[in-house]
């Protein structure tokens, strides 16, 4: 599998069989993450990764607390602006439409919906779940550091035929995740990335991303380049 297809295979599974990952293949995976941008070379990722039986354990205490209807721990960073504007909400939006559209699960039925947001805490199936942490005296450069390690890790699971979906959701648990790990009390939690083997049974849509024209200006010999700014005084 090349680099091209690599990233564009990548999406956020939700349905995964139970077959098991190798060991072999996680090391040889993060061994070649390590290689991901990191200004100044801090490498500030921490990651953990479970199976078996931490796994199950962390499965099972996370259940309770959403059996119970528990919101949540205090929030160590928040996941998304507060009041966002276009065209962020409508992304937003249209990804949940086509996201539960594809299940079958209507706007108006939030206990469908509450169904399929629990299943982020069983791993959607998984066998696998990798933790990423950060230290919390790192910045937001840092920050942007774990996002590419995060995406390397992903692209370098397709390629082993394995897929994986990052999830800020186990941040909303994280001090029973804590209570698992047993993480340095100077780490914060980012997000859980779960992973395995697609089962390929269960429905899915593949989210729009926004024309190129939207993200993306070109300045070059065909398009005219804006004037410079005057200099301040």
């Amino acid at each position: 599998m090349d680099v091209y297809e690599a990233v564009t295979s990548r999406r956020a599974v939700r349905a995964f069989t139970d077959e098991p990952v190798p060991r072999a293949v996680l090391e040889r995976v993060l061994a070649a993450a390590a290689r991901s941008p990191s200004g100044g070379n801090l490498q500030p990722w921490h990651a953990y990764v479970l199976t078996g039986a931490p796994l199950a354990e962390l499965r099972k205490r996370t259940a309770e607390r959403v059996a119970a209807g528990d919101p949540g721990d205090e929030r160590a960073y928040r996941m998304y602006p507060p009041d966002p504007k276009a065209p962020y909400t409508q992304r937003r939006s249209a990804a949940a439409a086509q996201r539960f559209g594809a299940l079958g699960i209507r706007r108006e039925d939030t206990v469908a919906r509450g169904a399929e947001v629990a299943a982020n805490w069983r791993c959607f199936g998984a066998p696998c779940l990798l933790l990423c942490y950060i230290d919390r005296a790192m910045g937001a450069p840092q920050w942007a550091d774990l996002g590419m390690y995060l995406q390397t890790v992903m692209v370098l699971l397709r390629a082993e035929g394995l897929h994986s979906c990052a999830q800020m959701a186990w941040s909303v648990y994280h001090r029973t995740v804590a209570e698992v790990v047993v993480p340095a009390e100077d780490l914060i939690l980012f997000a859980g990335l779960s992973i395995g083997h697609e089962d390929a049974s269960v429905p899915y849509a593949r989210i729009d991303r926004a024309p190129l024209a939207q993200t993306v200006t070109f300045l070059d010999d065909d398009g005219q380049v804006p004037p410079a700014r005057p200099a301040r005084s």
